[in-house]
């Protein structure tokens, strides 16, 4: 008698450890997400995809823009001034190279269609979170969107 009851408890201990395994594997799958570590997005196509950037300061509106159609980058950058109303825009363009490990190097090195001394140049993580593409700067941790996403949030809203 004695015997069944410790197969029984060992068997309920079991299945018990069971779901907290599953809870907690997902919470890591989550973090993991959040962090963009342990994708595999190397079958994501980002060909004429459109990633955007929006910061607001105190004296001024940045929006920038990143538009990649195959290995060529067009990076546009777009200042509101809050006190005279105006915008100014610098358009760059040049190249990507995109790594297996979701990391894409983006170097800019014309100016409207004029050579720069010193080119702009971003490392950027390729990250999916909640089904939403995004770009995470590795220097400055900015996070730029993909458009078509961004668009079907709001449309949620």
């Amino acid at each position: 008698m004695r015997k069944f009851f410790i197969a029984i408890a060992f068997i309920a201990a079991t299945v018990g450890i069971k779901a907290q395994y599953s809870s907690l594997d997902t919470i890591i799958k989550r973090l993991e997400e959040r962090k963009g570590i342990n994708q595999n997005l190397e079958a994501v196509n980002i060909d004429n995809k459109k990633f955007v950037f929006v910061k607001d300061e105190a004296d001024h509106t940045e929006r920038d823009f990143i538009v990649i159609k195959g290995n060529k980058v067009t990076y546009v950058e777009v200042f509101d001034d809050k006190s005279t109303g105006q915008s100014t825009s610098n358009v760059f363009s040049g190249d990507i190279v995109r790594s297996r490990k979701n990391i894409i190097s983006l170097r800019a090195d014309m100016l409207e269609n004029k050579k720069v001394p010193v080119p702009v140049a971003k490392t950027l993580l390729l990250t999916r979170q909640d089904n939403i593409l995004y770009l995470i700067d590795i220097n400055t941790r900015d996070r730029w969107i993909d458009e078509e996403s961004f668009s079907k949030v709001k449309s949620k809203k």
